[in-house]
């Protein structure tokens, strides 16, 4: 059989809204038969400077493979905040679209614990060192039993 990732970028929050500390999160819903993927489901919440974190270790470690681009981080957005965040939501879902069909980039194990645990960004690169509690696959695993990985599909959908 053919092997499938759909990864979707869904469901924009506000986080701390009315505070100068507010952002925003999205849930990234992964769903796969690949054997590149520890878990065949899982559901995660990222913000999006853990995006351009992660971009910057792919880079890193993809060497002359390019690594998709992220949409920008625009202060001056002219029109309204839920048409800026329905646009980044766009381009975070076409970013991680572009990495996942990349053999090169699924190869990295931080891409998958951030696609596929709820470890902050400290937690990942402590795990990817072998200095963390768990190793990837048992971060990865741990979180899709704790129930927070598994989501309805359809809970999501416009």
């Amino acid at each position: 059989p053919q092997e499938l990732t759909t990864v979707r970028v869904q469901d924009p929050r506000v986080q701390n809204e009315g505070s100068w500390n507010s952002y925003v999160d999205y849930k990234i819903f992964l769903h796969t038969n690949s054997k590149a993927f520890t878990a065949k489901t899982s559901c995660v919440r990222r913000r999006y400077r853990e995006f351009v974190w992660l971009r910057r270790q792919l880079q890193k470690n993809a060497g002359l493979v390019p690594v998709p681009e992220l949409p920008g981080k625009s202060t001056f957005f002219v029109g309204s905040t839920d048409e800026f965040i329905e646009k980044r939501r766009q381009g975070l879902q076409q970013f991680l679209e572009k990495v996942v069909q990349n053999v090169v980039l699924l190869s990295d194990s931080r891409l998958h614990l951030f696609l596929q645990s709820q470890l902050s960004v400290p937690d990942i690169e402590a795990c990817v060192q072998g200095q963390g509690a768990q190793t990837v696959t048992e971060a990865i695993l741990h979180y899709a039993m704790s129930n927070c990985g598994w989501v309805q599909e359809e809970e999501g959908r416009p």
